[in-house]
């Protein structure tokens, strides 16, 4: 059964998807709860409560707990110094992402400040700010964006070891590409992306599929969209072999 607030949710795609908010002020709701409710400094304790917000008051847009997994495996097997995550919206990715890889430096681009503003809160919180750094911008800008990333951040050739990819679903496959022309990635780097099932990612999945053995190896994981247990969804995991 879906839950309204999974409804709602959808409804708002529209404003989601131009602001980076559903619109009903739920994501600093969950930020008042999780500095509410939540240990200081225990990053594990902030999840779990980041997870408890979204079954029990409103339904955030994040991985959630079951992809959670999945992601976090896929961290885990690519033990990266450097992770880059497309999509920050409450900073729920890149806390899994620290969780699983304490050493790695993790960048995060947002489209809307609001949600960096969030997303900062939590990272407090949390006690990894130090670890996370959130870029507020959009790979489609026109290469802005990549250059900041490149001139102020360091990013540079073979850089990348790990990309989780959680934005808008029909950037994806534009976004990957443009960050492999500036040749950040390298052999062995771990692409995950979610929501390819829902709401879809066809053209990204259509490229992977076509480039199976080729540019990429990807492994297709049959889950559901985060928070309930209605709705297929896929993640895809794909390792980069240029």
């Amino acid at each position: 059964m879906l839950r309204w607030s999974v409804l709602r949710a959808g409804i708002s795609v529209r404003n989601f998807n131009t602001t980076g908010q559903l619109g009903d002020g739920r994501e600093t709701a969950a930020a008042d709860y999780v500095v509410a409710h939540a240990r200081h400094g225990d990053l594990g304790d902030v999840i779990a409560k980041m997870d408890q917000y979204s079954y029990d008051k409103a339904f955030l847009v994040s991985v959630g707990d079951e992809k959670g997994k999945l992601l976090d495996a896929a961290v885990k097997r690519a033990n990266p110094r450097l992770a880059l995550e497309l999509g920050t919206y409450c900073g729920y990715g890149a806390l899994r992402i620290a969780a699983a890889a304490p050493s790695a430096r993790i960048f995060s681009v947002e489209l809307g400040a609001a949600n960096a503003l969030v997303a900062q809160r939590i990272w407090n919180h949390a006690g990894v700010a130090d670890q996370i750094t959130c870029v507020v911008g959009t790979i489609g800008d026109g290469g802005h964006t990549l250059d900041r990333l490149r001139d102020q951040h360091g990013f540079a050739a073979d850089s990348i070891d790990f990309l989780f990819i959680d934005h808008d679903k029909n950037a994806y496959l534009a976004d990957l590409l443009a960050i492999a022309e500036r040749g950040w990635l390298h052999q062995g780097t771990v692409v995950v992306a979610d929501n390819v099932g829902f709401p879809g990612a066809p053209k990204y999945r259509a490229y992977m599929r076509e480039q199976q053995g080729r540019l990429w190896k990807t492994t297709e994981h049959r889950t559901h969209v985060e928070y309930q247990s209605l709705i297929p969804d896929l993640v895809l995991e794909s390792d980069y072999l240029g």
